[in-house]
């Protein structure tokens, strides 16, 4: 099975953070990174735990400016433990005593094994074992195992075990300029020789947290507990006899006031490591724990590419486990991993919950319950801006205000510049496509028609208060936003920032429209009249909704759809010189700035968003919606469309290579395959140059799993029927995952090439209809089927309708008369 074990042989230092973050270990309420217990932190090495949801702000001064940020907080270090020869140096990795070392990082299990040796004088070693686990029964525990072995030799080893609370958030070093120290009011002690206390709580937030540390050993050892202010530290002196192993094992207890059922963080944790179980016992546990979540997460993908997508998915439970359903708690962009993007949610739950409504729907229901709790300050935050409706902010973080940076750092010209991505108000679409989708593939009408169609409707509110009606036009156009692209945050010139009639925020709020309208229509009449007078909606809005659904404003130029309305305005970049000077310009924005220029004077993206919607609806999906809003998307259109951006796009994010590759597949074309190596590659390579080791992203990790999910399959729940419309993609030719869907659990899909293998496990559910290329089919619990694929696919085209407007470039056939240019003076 080394298939299932992750490996790094040697030692690396400038490998070491990424192996720390891709190493990590967690539980879903809180983890820490794969890092030295010997080693605090420095320029090479930084050990970091963190929990779910526990923030701190604070203020800092950025280019004479008072700016606040919220960031996920670094904890004390409960993984400290290092050893030295009596009145010797420390041992460390960095020193020339390192003979040799090993990572294994064990996939079903979660445990990080590592082997070490460091040579002693006289030509003897050192051999140094370790096991360590964040426990998946018990959240709150992590345990630490070490084996010391005298090889030829034997004498006596100093061994240090600390609860460190000395840390700070120092993990990214384009924030170290800003105030970092979130822990104060620290103190240790002990209750009995083997067990020593910290306690802390953070600056501002005032969170309150509790550490125990619990150290078992050889009998008859000796524990001596040193009195240091902020730390909790335990020496022990061993005795190693010669060729024989002596074992540590430090068993460590985390709580914090955000959780439920306790009086006291500390008391907690002290009565918490005082009845934990001995190591084998934690160890069998552990064990136990995985083998169910790998049951409900199965997925079998042969090769290298299999190998990747289980470290995906490895650190998607890790991160949001069973565990995360009992926590307000969000989707952290880059996992418990690591301090890049301060811990915020973005929008990247898009990427996630598809994947997790088929698998772990509870966990899913809790993240949507995270934005819901947060649903007063979106609407405070619409409200603001003069809008009805909810505006859910870009970044979020402990109680929904919008926690975008002001400021943000370019490391290439070393300047601070304004950010504007709060311009980004699409992320309230993925608030409502997540809901959405999470009804259809659990059928859970309960949460849909309470908490879900709160969120909807006020989301559809805000919508609508955006959309201003053109007469000239005859639609309703958004203006002053940002797409997810993220390069274009102004037009070139502009005194003030933000974009009109993003193709992506407009049709993607067109659909949220619809699907208010929709529910509105069909909840029952209780919910409805309890819902519209709770949110006072005015009885025309559902009419206004419908029309403003089918009249957005979507800009086309040179037969394809452009990403907003100016676009084909802007320069050509020349790409070839670019690459020749820098060779990776994935990050071009920064290329320019530090150059003097600015990448919103170019038809260059950073991701492009106009594909996105090609990720997130089937072709007859995208094809209706197109439809609705009065144009003819077909597949030549969509294969333009798709050409255009390949050719402008630099894939400065790590979820650009993933919607590519999703996109390319559906359209059969041979290219598909670079993407998806490449989204499989984002963190394990590091392709973003250094990115990973502040975290993994975890977003695009989702991603790559829902490719071979809905992806390749084509995969939809809609309607309470199970739809498939298998593509090929040579190299992922053959796999098999896992379902639950409404109500079924164990649902096994096999995919092998020209054939499906489909499996209901018994229950006393409704047989499952389930719908392949055109057939039907309602099979019953126990039912085994092999299905035969035919490889036909559904066009992306329909019945003749209005094409789409937009310029036309000599050479290409007019698709309507050019429009005015629509832009407002700026």
């Amino acid at each position: 099975m080394t298939e299932r074990v992750w490996r790094y042989e040697g030692y690396d230092p400038a490998q070491e953070q990424l192996r720390e973050a891709l190493c990590t270990l967690g539980n879903g309420y809180f983890a820490t990174r794969g890092a030295f217990p010997e080693c605090a932190a420095d320029a090479v090495h930084y050990p970091a735990t963190y929990a779910a949801g526990c923030y701190n702000r604070l203020t800092s001064t950025v280019a004479g400016r008072e700016v606040a940020n919220e960031d996920l907080v670094n904890l004390p270090n409960w993984l400290s433990l290092r050893f030295r020869l009596p009145h010797d140096a420390w041992f460390t990795p960095d020193s020339k005593a390192l003979l040799s070392h090993r990572l294994s990082l064990d996939l079903r299990i979660g445990v990080l094994e590592r082997e070490s040796r460091y040579a002693v004088p006289g030509g003897r070693t050192l051999q140094v074992r370790q096991l360590r686990l964040v426990h998946m029964t018990d959240p709150h525990l992590a345990v630490l195992r070490t084996e010391f072995t005298a090889r030829g030799w034997s004498g006596e080893l100093e061994v240090e075990a600390a609860l460190d609370a000395t840390v700070t958030n120092a993990g990214v070093e384009r924030y170290r300029a800003l105030n970092s120290c979130h822990l104060t009011g620290i103190d240790t002690g002990t209750t009995r020789p083997d067990t020593v206390w910290l306690r802390c709580r953070t600056s501002t937030s005032g969170l309150r947290i509790g550490m125990a540390q619990r150290i078992t050993t050889a009998p008859g050892t000796s524990v001596r507990v040193l009195g240091e202010t902020d730390r909790a530290v335990q020496r022990i002196r061993l005795r190693l006899p010669r060729d024989r192993t002596v074992t540590v094992d430090k068993t460590v207890a985390l709580h914090t006031s955000r959780d439920p059922a306790i009086a006291d963080p500390l008391d907690a944790a002290v009565d918490r490591v005082a009845g934990a179980r001995k190591f084998p016992a934690l160890l069998g546990g552990q064990r136990l724990a995985w083998q169910h979540l790998w049951q409900k997460a199965e997925l079998t993908v042969p090769g290298e590419a299999g190998r990747v997508l289980r470290l995906h998915l490895f650190h998607v439970l890790q991160t949001l486990s069973p565990h995360t359903a009992e926590l307000d708690v969000g989707v952290p962009a880059r996992g418990l991993h690591g301090e890049a993007y301060r811990g915020h949610v973005f929008w990247d739950e898009l990427f996630v919950l598809p994947y997790l409504n088929l698998h772990f729907p509870e966990v899913s229901r809790s993240l949507l319950g995270y934005r819901h709790r947060r649903l007063g300050a979106a609407r405070d935050a619409a409200r603001a801006t003069g809008r009805p409706g909810a505006m859910y902010p870009w970044q979020s973080g402990s109680d929904g205000r919008e926690e975008t940076q002001e400021m943000h750092l370019n490391p290439r010209s070393g300047r601070w510049l304004p950010d504007h991505s709060r311009l980004q108000h699409h992320v309230g679409s993925a608030v409502a496509y997540n809901i959405w989708r999470y009804g259809e593939a659990t059928g859970d009408a309960e949460f849909l028609h309470t908490k879900g169609a709160e969120m909807l409707v006020e989301i559809a509110r805000f919508w609508a208060g955006a959309a201003t009606y053109d007469e000239a036009l005859g639609r309703y156009r958004i203006r002053g936003v940002m797409g997810p692209d993220e390069y274009h945050d102004a037009y070139p010139g502009a005194t003030e920032p933000g974009l009109d009639d993003n193709a992506y925020t407009n049709v993607t709020a067109a659909w949220v429209l619809a699907r208010a309208v929709e529910l509105l229509a069909t909840l029952p009449e209780p919910c409805r009249r309890e819902l519209i007078e709770r949110v006072a909606l005015d009885p025309d809005a559902p009419s206004r909704w419908e029309d403003i659904s089918r009249k957005l404003y979507v800009p086309f130029h040179a037969g394809v759809i452009s990403q907003f309305e100016g676009y084909a305005d802007l320069a050509a970049l020349d790409w070839d010189d670019y690459r020749a000077r820098y060779g990776d310009i994935r990050r071009l924005d920064r290329i320019l700035e530090a150059e003097g220029d600015t990448v919103n004077r170019y038809q260059a993206s950073k991701q492009a968003d106009v594909l996105m919607l090609g990720y997130l609806f089937s072709p007859t999906e995208l094809h209706e919606l197109f439809a609705r809003l009065g144009h003819r998307l077909d597949e030549e259109m969509w294969s333009r469309t798709v050409d255009y951006y390949l050719r402008r796009t630099s894939h400065g994010s790590t979820l650009s290579g993933l919607v590519h590759g999703w996109v390319l597949a559906r359209a059969k074309r041979s290219e598909a395959w670079q993407y998806v190596h490449e989204a499989l590659e984002g963190d394990v390579a590091d392709v973003q140059g250094g990115t990973t080791g502040e975290g993994i992203h975890l977003g695009a990790m989702a991603g790559t799993l829902d490719l071979v999910q809905r992806g390749l399959t084509g995969l939809e729940t809609r309607g309470g029927v199970l739809r498939l419309d298998p593509v090929p993609l040579p190299e992922l030719s053959e796999y098999g995952f896992t379902i639950r869907f409404r109500g079924h659990w164990g649902i096994r899909l096999r995919m092998r090439p020209g054939q499906l293998h489909v499996h209901i496990p018994s229950s006393d559910r409704e047989p499952v209809d389930l719908e392949l290329e055109g057939r039907t089919l309602s099979l019953p619990p126990g039912a085994t089927c092999e299905l035969a694929l035919t490889g036909r696919t559904p066009p992306l085209s329909g019945p003749p309708g209005p094409a789409g407007q937009g310029r036309t470039d000599p050479g290409d056939a007019p698709v309507a008369p050019p429009p005015r240019d629509l832009r407002q003076p700026r």
